[in-house]
């Protein structure tokens, strides 16, 4: 056999593909939601798509005007910074308010719907500790 034992491997399934689960496992309901495939192929609503995408238009508006009146160098800086400030993170069974990041964008001043309605104690996300800490690093 002239093709070796490296491509007998390559032809193999990953071993980081396969779950503790197994192949077959299953939607986890919980995290993901119901699965519809409507809901996959066609937002729900005309302007789901500009809302989902607001924050994203908002920095390309004004990186392109931060450009236009001080040259390549202020977007660049503040896109590193923006790189930056999302590294640092909490672990994921604690509510984390990213202030770093509401002043880089200018929100720190500004009270919205977050701000109000959000509230930490009534997250869905709290957990146990473990069990969110192993699915993050993928051992669940």
């Amino acid at each position: 056999n002239s093709r070796g034992a490296a491509s007998l491997l390559k032809d193999s399934i990953p071993f980081a593909d396969v779950s503790a689960a197994g192949l077959f496992e299953g939607h986890d309901l919980l995290r993901r939601g119901f699965t519809s495939v409507k809901n996959e192929l066609l937002p729900s609503h005309p302007l789901e798509l500009t809302e989902k995408n607001f924050q994203l238009n908002q920095d390309k508006t004004n990186f392109a005007t931060l450009r236009n009146i001080q040259g390549i160098h202020a977007p660049l800086k503040l896109q590193m910074e923006f790189r930056a400030v999302k590294q640092v993170q909490r672990l994921p069974f604690l509510h984390s308010s990213n202030m770093a990041m509401d002043i880089l964008r200018g929100n720190d001043e500004c009270i919205g719907f977050e701000d109000i309605l959000n509230d930490p104690s009534q997250s869905e996300v709290m957990g146990e500790p473990h069990l969110m800490m192993e699915h993050k690093l993928g051992l669940l």
